[in-house]
C-alpha cells in the first residue's frame, strides 16, 4: 500500500469510524507534532479523537512525494466558528505516519471569496 492510500485508510479509520485502533495500525512513535493544538505524541491524539464530535475530514487534493503525503482538505468539527480549510503534511518512516504538521483556516464558501473560487 502506497503512503497516499495508508494515510486515507488511516484518517478515515481514525475520525470517520472513530477507530482510536487506527492509531496502533498506521502510526508509530515517536510521534511528532507540529499542530499547535496537540502534544507529540500517539496519547494525545489518542484523547482527542473521541472529543472530536462532527469532526469530518474531506480530502479534495491528495499528493505523495517520497516519505511525505500533502492533503488539502475541508474539514468540519475543528474550529469553532464552522468549515476549515487545511493542508496537513504527514511525514511516514516504514509505511507508518511518525510526523505532521498543519495549515488552518477558517473556510469561506466561494461565492463570499473575492475571487469567486473555491478555498478547496
Amino acid at each position: 500500500m502506497s503512503n497516499k492510500d495508508t494515510l486515507l485508510t488511516a484518517m478515515r479509520e481514525l475520525f470517520h469510524d472513530k477507530d482510536v485502533t487506527a492509531l496502533d495500525r498506521y502510526w508509530a512513535e515517536p510521534y511528532v507534532q507540529h499542530s499547535p493544538d496537540l502534544p507529540d505524541g500517539l496519547e494525545g491524539l489518542r484523547a482527542a479523537v473521541p472529543a472530536l464530535e462532527g469532526f469530518r475530514w474531506t480530502p479534495e487534493r491528495v499528493f505523495e512525494d517520497g516519505d511525505h503525503v500533502i492533503a488539502h482538505s475541508r474539514v468540519s468539527g475543528w474550529i469553532p466558528d464552522g468549515d476549515a480549510a487545511i493542508v496537513d503534511i504527514f511525514r511516514f518512516e516504514n509505511g507508518r505516519i511518525v510526523e505532521h504538521w498543519d495549515v488552518v483556516q477558517p473556510y469561506v464558501e466561494a461565492n463570499r471569496t473575492a475571487s469567486g473560487n473555491p478555498m478547496v
